[in-house]
């Protein structure tokens, strides 16, 4: 039986499992999501795995995910971590502060959070994307007083470049504030940019990376790669739309790096989606997959990776097939003439 252990979440003393379970879904009606009965299923099976992290939002199904979640901890409650986002909304009436960062969305976002999810706090409040238009005081201020509130725990954030991050956390730590803790970003064997920043920023900041997408909406599971995947998310009218292009498996639902993923996990006698989620498990900063499923038994599979262990040179198998090339300056950085030069050419006989 699979069995979960813990690790600090970033900068602080919350444990969070192996794995994280994602509730995108739960409530959703796009022709992907799951009932709140099969809800119920995936996380009775998450849970008697260890699983203790759930991670929702409050634009999600418009609002039912956080509502079931809410359902599900009922007598539990201070049992799991519950993650919830703000910052993004429907258009409501013109309303121009229904969605965005600052504080007035902020403040909302939080009370109807906690009236769906039936609690009184949230362990990790995550700001779901930056706005470009909202200050990075408005926001780091406005979550400190949330927490000094004990409406909220910690904070985390998502889907915002590393400068505004890194810049984010420093004015926390300048002002006595509450700083990030967890980085909600993709991040998967098929979407490897953030390796560039973000991974680095992370390291240097102590934040743990809560990976999205970690099967990259299946593509992993290499059953697109034999011709299958009929009825899934990815054919539905939604997820290929033009303004989801990032999701669309053309071109990499059998390119190098999933033949090599499905090749390394025949040889090891595991699934090709136990073996794309144990290999972020061996990256060199904290990463904890949020997991999502539509099925109890594809649930218990994934769950399942937390045994794999790869060695070394599986690992550099799996980075070699799925490498990107690296933005400026990065590569200059890393090119031996530069190194050279601003070592005075002896690179390799200094200590790192």
């Amino acid at each position: 039986m699979t069995t979960m252990n813990y690790r600090l979440l970033g900068r602080s003393g919350l444990r969070v499992s192996d794995f994280g379970l994602g509730t995108m879904t739960f409530g959703a009606t796009s022709g992907w999501g799951v009932t709140a009965q099969v809800a119920r299923e995936l996380y009775e099976v998450y849970r008697a795995a260890g699983g203790n992290y759930l991670d929702t939002a409050n634009q999600y199904a418009g609002g039912e995910s956080e509502r079931i979640v809410g359902q599900l901890v009922a007598g539990h409650r201070e049992e799991v971590v519950i993650a919830t986002k703000y910052t993004n909304s429907a258009p409501r009436d013109g309303d121009a502060n229904a969605g965005g960062n600052q504080r007035k969305n902020m403040a909302q976002s939080i009370e109807a959070s906690l009236r769906r999810l039936g609690t009184d706090y949230v362990d990790l409040y995550i700001v779901h994307s930056w706005d470009l238009l909202t200050p990075v005081e408005e926001v780091m201020r406005g979550l400190d007083d949330l927490v000094r509130a004990g409406k909220v725990l910690y904070a985390g954030v998502s889907n915002t470049p590393a400068w505004v991050v890194a810049k984010s956390n420093t004015l926390a730590e300048l002002r006595g504030w509450s700083r990030y803790v967890g980085l909600q970003i993709e991040y998967n064997l098929l979407g490897r940019g953030a390796e560039a920043e973000y991974l680095p920023m992370a390291q240097d900041q102590g934040l743990s990376i809560l990976a999205w997408s970690p099967l990259k909406n299946g593509l992993l599971t290499g059953k697109y790669a034999a011709g299958g995947g009929q009825g899934s998310r990815l054919t539905t009218e939604m997820w290929n739309s033009p303004r989801l292009a990032w999701a669309d498996p053309h071109g990499t639902a059998s390119g190098p790096a999933v033949e090599e993923l499905v090749r390394c996990a025949k040889a090891l006698g595991v699934s090709a989606a136990q073996l794309a989620l144990a290999w972020l498990r061996h990256r060199p900063v904290h990463v904890v997959p949020i997991l999502g499923a539509t099925s109890a038994t594809q649930l218990a599979e994934n769950l399942a990776a937390v045994d794999v262990r790869l060695a070394p040179e599986q690992v550099a198998r799996l980075d070699e097939a799925s490498e990107v090339p690296l933005p400026y300056p990065h590569h200059y950085l890393a090119s031996s003439m530069a190194r050279s030069f601003r070592s005075a050419g002896m690179y390799e006989r200094i200590s790192r």
